[in-house]
C-alpha cells in the first residue's frame, strides 16, 4: 500500500511540474505550427491626428528613419490653417510593451488669436502594426507660474494610422 500511494505522489508531482514548466516538450512540429507574433514597427511614414484640449483636430505626417529620427509635415497649423512647406526635425523611440514615444517642434495655433512654439511629445501604443493611439503634451517656451512644469502646457490625444507608399 506505501508503494502504491508513493508511485501515486510521484505521478502527481511529475503531472504538475509538466503542467507547469512544460520541460520544452514541443516538438518541432508544433512550435511550427504556433503563430509567430510579429513585433511591430515605428520605421516609416505615418498619419498623426492629434487635438489638444479645447482646440479642433489637427494633422501631420509623421517620417520615422530607422536610426530614431524622422519629421513633422505639418499640414494644416501654418497660418490661415495651410500647410507648413518644410518638414521639422523629430526623433522617437520604440519602448517594451508595443510602446512609442516621438517628439519634435511645432508652430500650432492655440484658440482663435495666438500661436505659440513648443514642443509636441506623443506617447502612443501600437494597436495594431499600422495604428498607434495616445496622449500628448504640448510644452512652450512661455513662462507660466501656476504650471508644475514652469512653461504653458497643454494636454490631448492623438491616433496615427501608417502611410503605405511615398
Amino acid at each position: 500500500m506505501a508503494m502504491l500511494m508513493r508511485a501515486l505522489l510521484i505521478s502527481l508531482i511529475l503531472i504538475s511540474a509538466l503542467a507547469i514548466g512544460g520541460f520544452g516538450l514541443r516538438t518541432p512540429l508544433s512550435q511550427a505550427a504556433a503563430p509567430q507574433a510579429q513585433a511591430a514597427s515605428l520605421t516609416g511614414r505615418w498619419r498623426v491626428k492629434f487635438a489638444l484640449s479645447g482646440d479642433s483636430e489637427k494633422n501631420l505626417v509623421f517620417e520615422s528613419n530607422a536610426s530614431g529620427s524622422g519629421s513633422f509635415l505639418l499640414l494644416d497649423t501654418g497660418p490661415g490653417d495651410k500647410p507648413v512647406t518644410t518638414p521639422a526635425p523629430a526623433v522617437w523611440s520604440q519602448l517594451p510593451n508595443d510602446r512609442v514615444s516621438f517628439s519634435g517642434d511645432a508652430e500650432l495655433p492655440l484658440g482663435t488669436c495666438c500661436r505659440e512654439v513648443g514642443t509636441l511629445i506623443f506617447k502612443g501604443k501600437f494597436e495594431s502594426n499600422s495604428s498607434i493611439s495616445g496622449k500628448l503634451i504640448f510644452v512652450t517656451s512661455v513662462e507660466e507660474e501656476e504650471s508644475p512644469y514652469k512653461y504653458h502646457s497643454l494636454i490631448g490625444s492623438f491616433a496615427a494610422t501608417r502611410l503605405l507608399g511615398k
